[in-house]
């Protein structure tokens, strides 16, 4: 797994004090996006914590510690920001989306493929998932009951009949 998780891009400025503007479709932004949390910015991974945090629209807006002018910020606009994997405190059992690829799926012990991609689209996550055939499962409980990340398998119910 990668020690960097990719949360979100700047995409903007707010205002003249030194807000700054994220898209973010980060499964787990409760773990991210609070006071004190650590985020490195861009390529260079610079290290900056967040002052403040709230969620204004379709945007992340954070202000970053020792930052009060727009100009001290500009530098991080269209910039990539990541949290390190460490500091997300995941409990046991959870995961990322990003940890999903590569992960072989099961339905009653028998072997529909392997998760090739992750698709986001208006109404569903989507998994696909290659196999003897090729097709898509929702990313919901109604489908996937159990994601073992250990053993690198998704246990799947209803998977079977989503294939064509």
């Amino acid at each position: 797994m990668k020690e960097f998780v990719y949360i979100g891009r700047i995409v903007n400025t707010h205002g003249i004090k030194g807000e700054l503007r994220l898209l973010s479709d980060f499964e787990k932004k409760n773990h991210v996006f609070k006071s004190k949390m650590q985020i490195f910015i861009g390529r260079e991974k610079h290290l900056e914590t967040i002052k403040t945090y709230r969620h204004h629209k379709k945007f992340e807006m954070i202000m970053l510690e020792g930052y009060q002018n727009i100009n001290e910020v500009l530098k991080y606009k269209g910039q990539n920001v990541f949290v390190k994997r460490e500091n997300l405190n995941l409990k046991k059992g959870e995961y990322l989306y990003e940890d999903l690829p590569g992960l072989e799926v099961y339905e009653n012990e028998k072997k529909l493929g392997k998760i090739k991609n992750i698709v986001y689209n208006k109404a569903n996550i989507l998994l696909y998932i290659e196999g003897e055939k090729n097709f898509y499962i929702p990313l919901n409980q109604e489908f996937i009951k159990k994601v073992d990340i250990n053993y690198k398998k998704v246990f799947v119910e209803g998977g079977e009949n989503l294939i064509l």
